[in-house]
């Protein structure tokens, strides 16, 4: 009696191999997505932000009606991608350009023994206001948009949830967080008003 042979049966191994990649494959593509559309946002609120920082430069920019003009046509822009999104600003002035890159910290005095030991100007610490606004600054800076020919760090900062919810999968936050910010001088339509002698506080 002849034996047949037995043949392997592929039959459904395609199926199976396309079961076993498709959610690793699909995965991919949302992550390459999710990715792409954080880079179109970041691109699209620093193009934003110059524009804002360029408008805020000029002589009415200082008035606050017009800075919140500005920074809602930031938001315009932002919530036109992301309607969700959280829109937060910040100005940060100095007196030149120098100084707004290294952003040092207004001079104190630390306490050498016990907890306020801890380089952060407490309450009692006596510290030099130098561009005396009455606070110590942690970055020399003084809030606002400042004046005639002073220096401006503008910083817009977008926190929405992510397209996918992939992060929540591998155990990552479900919140995108996208900065951009830019450095421009304001235009000399004036004289530069000048710090006056730096005073000697405390903190509060």
């Amino acid at each position: 009696m002849m034996k047949r042979a037995l043949a392997p049966d592929e039959r459904g191994t395609a199926a199976m191999e396309f079961g076993l990649i498709f959610p690793v494959f699909a995965m991919l593509m949302l992550g390459a997505l999710d990715v792409g559309h954080t880079l179109y946002m970041n691109s699209v609120l620093q193009g934003a932000i110059q524009k804002a920082a360029r408008d805020s430069a000029l002589e009415t920019g200082t008035a606050t009606a017009t800075q919140t003009t500005i920074d809602n046509a930031v938001k315009g822009q932002v919530l036109n991608l992301v309607n969700n999104a959280t829109v937060t600003f910040s100005r940060r002035t100095y007196k030149t350009f120098s100084s707004a890159a290294s952003a040092n910290m207004e001079s104190f005095t630390d306490s050498t023994t016990g907890p306020n030991a801890n380089g952060v100007c407490d309450a009692g610490e006596p510290y030099v206001d130098t561009n005396n606004n009455s606070a110590w600054d942690k970055d020399g800076g003084d809030a606002g948009q400042g004046g005639a020919k002073d220096v401006t760090v503008y910083k817009v900062t977008v926190s929405y949830p992510h397209m996918f919810p992939l992060y929540k999968m591998i155990g990552g936050s479900n919140t995108q967080t996208v900065t951009g910010q830019t450095v421009l001088a304001n235009q000399p339509y004036g004289s530069q008003s000048s710090y006056g002698t730096p005073t000697v506080r405390n903190c509060p």
